[in-house]
């Protein structure tokens, strides 16, 4: 059975993308910080008839993100799909003449460098089956600086060119790396399915060939 984790998941967009894979025979790794709102989580995908499992973690420990993504690979099947999600920290939002270095180094370990350790930790795998799937999701500041937003308009364009790089480099090894960008609150964005809309957008990134990066939406039509 393949296995998605789903880094960053909540009970919003990763329940939604885990419904959505899980109906396509997927076990369903579940990685955040506190292990309490994942195991309540796995339940009701479990009680809804699909194989999920919750693993704690903190995007900017290298060692338990590696952790959780081996426990997962060992319990659940090689993770076949990875996607790299995890909602970032309000004090990234700040304006950029209150961003200190230590600051902006927090959130380009949260964006960036745990992007490239949960890669590191899955692609070997990937790329001895010669198949698999790397789907980044970030917000609008990943494409357009705002100076509002400082933390994520540093980091999330690290991010990007990583995943950006990794498409690039990956191309014809069968694995495919893709970001969508959500430029704003999904709640805002009048989706006509709302969350199940943006899960079967992360569906067809994992199913159809394409460029590197998706736009949900036009970026002049959400804010971050």
């Amino acid at each position: 059975m393949p296995t998605i984790a789903i880094i960053g998941a909540g009970p919003g967009l990763g329940a939604a993308v885990a419904r959505r894979f899980g109906a396509e025979g997927f076990s369903v790794a579940l990685i955040s910080r506190d292990q309490a709102k994942l195991d309540e989580m796995a339940a009701g995908l479990q009680d809804a008839g699909l194989v999920a499992r919750g693993y704690a973690a903190d995007v900017r420990d290298p060692a338990a993100l590696e952790t959780a993504l081996r426990r997962a690979a060992d319990e659940l099947g090689p993770i076949s799909v990875l996607q790299y999600s995890p909602l970032p920290a309000r004090e990234y939002l700040k304006p950029v003449l209150d961003l200190t270095p230590e600051l902006a180094l927090d959130a380009l370990q949260f964006s960036a460098l745990g992007l490239i350790h949960a890669v590191r930790s899955v692609l070997p795998a990937m790329r001895t089956a010669g198949e698999g799937t790397i789907v980044l999701v970030n917000g609008g500041t990943s494409v357009k600086a705002r100076s509002d937003f400082a933390g994520t308009s540093v980091a999330f364009p690290a991010e990007s060119a990583y995943g950006e790089m990794l498409h690039d480099a990956l191309d014809g090894e069968g694995i495919r790396v893709g970001q969508l960008v959500i430029p704003g609150a999904i709640p805002k964005l009048r989706l006509e399915r709302g969350l199940d809309d943006v899960a079967e957008r992360i569906w067809r990134i994992h199913t159809t060939r394409g460029p590197f990066r998706e736009m949900l939406i036009p970026l002049d039509e959400g804010r971050e």
